[in-house]
């Protein structure tokens, strides 16, 4: 079932953004040409409560979108890093917490049609303010703290567009109902 790849070409290459054109063939010899697919870093989210209960979420502008969004905190998870230590860089770039416990939760393809990446989910608890935000030359990054009732809301009224995001807040919201910190 898998298919066969019989040329590839990068077309361009780009830490953020490298992308392919492949010819393939498919288990019954048909030929497919060109197929795209964008090469991305592992990405990784965490939903952030800190010792008081709060969730940490961030507002920033997506220029794709042409709009702010809020989301849940995350980036990409460099070359040769763990992913519960990328995690946790994440969440002190963008919010300045650091936080007692990061747990993986899930993961999911973004666009398995064109993307070849992952990202991993992450439930981060015990969050503390240690220092202030240490953001990339492209991020303008709003902290927002909300209650549970609050990101329920959030999530219902569709504030949180970001498909990931509303994953990785299932996900880690799962795992606090089994670890019983969340009725």
């Amino acid at each position: 079932m898998h298919w066969k790849i019989l040329e590839s070409e990068y077309i361009s290459r780009h830490p953020y953004f490298t992308a392919r054109r492949d010819r393939c063939q498919r288990a019954d010899g048909i030929i497919i040409d060109p197929y795209y697919v964008v090469e991305l870093p592992t990405s990784a989210t965490a939903l952030p409560v800190t010792e008081d209960g709060k969730i940490v979420l961030i507002r920033q502008y997506r220029h794709p979108v042409n709009e702010i969004m809020i989301e849940t905190p995350g980036g990409f998870i460099d070359e040769g890093e763990d992913f519960v230590t990328g995690m946790q860089r994440e969440l002190l770039e963008e919010t300045g917490y650091h936080f007692n416990q990061v747990e993986h939760v899930g993961r999911a393809a973004a666009n398995p049609g064109l993307l070849n990446n992952y990202t991993e989910f992450f439930l981060a608890t015990g969050g503390k303010k240690t220092s202030g935000q240490s953001l990339d030359r492209n991020e303008e990054i709003d902290i927002i703290e909300v209650s549970f009732a609050e990101l329920r809301a959030l999530l219902m009224e569709g504030k949180i567009g970001q498909a990931l995001h509303v994953s990785c807040i299932f996900f880690a919201l799962e795992r606090l109902q089994q670890l019983k910190l969340l009725i």
